[in-house]
């Protein structure tokens, strides 16, 4: 007979991995899956240096330390890409690709994962000039010109953010006007910092052996190419939850955000999620971290209720 865990956490990022160190310090049976090497993006990142505690961490260091932690009280971890979750009342059924589950509650942390353009550099250079957070990477471009690409509110916001660090920031966006709210755009266009390029698409990011130099770009009107020199490209062109396997479940909203309370809980009773998959505004491993912390407890006390409503039966 299959066993049966108290929480079964869906993704080893760090929301994951605090959940799992709380849930099974709590002596909770806990199984952590993932569909790749625990640590999420934090294996993708050379360096952190907004995580407290460290000055400087090498990410797939911090990954390893986290993941050392996190099963130091027993907590479990397999591979598994999660196909689908059946809620049936105090019991949930989580099924992977070669696997199926059955668990007293359910943490997803699955994350998310940013849109690309999908232009000839853009995997070459990530993490060498290329990046998609500016709050994580920004503080690497001091007083070097920046590309910003994109026209919505993270685009804009983001830009502002960048300019208080480079020397100058040139947005580029496909269409002759911005998509971010108004006053964003209007801060904007009253920095002095920031420039923008309308109606152009980039085509290419160029770069030397170490990092990129710069981004070649069309115009998509005149249709005249020109090259920007720069040190670094921000893209944000959106990005999305890793929630497709989920869709059977009344928990997303209508762009396959996981909203939740202030106590990670969604709308299905003992199903919680944490990390980058909520719908919220902040995603970095600060927040990741805390959320986790939250969940763990609170999947504690929802085990404690089915014991005590299991008692009264």
């Amino acid at each position: 007979m299959a066993k049966e865990y108290d929480v079964i956490i869906i993704g080893a990022g760090p929301a994951g991995m605090t959940t799992a160190l709380y849930a099974s310090r709590a002596n909770l049976s806990v199984l952590m899956l993932d569909r790749g090497i625990y640590g999420g993006q934090m294996n993708n990142t050379a360096e952190i240096e907004n995580y407290t505690g460290f000055k400087s961490v090498l990410g797939p260091d911090l990954a390893k330390d986290m993941y050392d932690s996190s099963v130091q009280f027993g907590a479990e971890y397999a591979y598994g890409s999660v196909q689908s979750i059946e809620d049936q009342g105090d019991l949930k059924v989580v099924k992977t690709d070669t696997d199926e589950f059955t668990t007293k509650s359910i943490v997803i942390g699955t994350g998310s994962e940013y849109k690309k353009l999908g232009v000839s550099g853009e995997d070459t250079y990530s993490g060498r000039g290329v990046s998609y957070c500016a709050v994580c990477d920004g503080a690497f471009f001091k007083g070097l010109h920046l590309v910003v690409v994109g026209g919505g509110d993270s685009a804009i916001e983001e830009g502002i953010y960048l300019t208080q660090l480079a020397s100058k920031v040139t947005v580029i966006h496909r269409r002759g006007e911005l998509r971010a709210q108004k006053i964003t755009q209007e801060r904007a266009f009253a920095n002095p910092k920031m420039e923008f390029v309308w109606d152009s698409n980039v085509t290419e990011i160029v770069g030397d052996d170490q990092k990129v130099t710069g981004v070649k770009v069309n115009n998509n009107k005149t249709g005249e190419d020109s090259f920007i020199e720069a040190s670094g490209v921000f893209i944000y062109v959106g990005n999305h939850a890793m929630t497709d396997n989920l869709h059977n479940l009344p928990i997303l909203d209508e762009n396959g955000w996981i909203p939740t309370d202030d106590h990670m809980r969604t709308k299905v009773p003992g199903i919680f999620a944490v990390g980058d998959v909520r719908q919220k505004d902040l995603r970095q491993i600060a927040t990741a971290v805390g959320e986790g912390g939250i969940a763990g407890q609170q999947v504690f006390s929802y085990i404690q209720d089915l014991k005590a409503k299991a008692t009264v039966k």
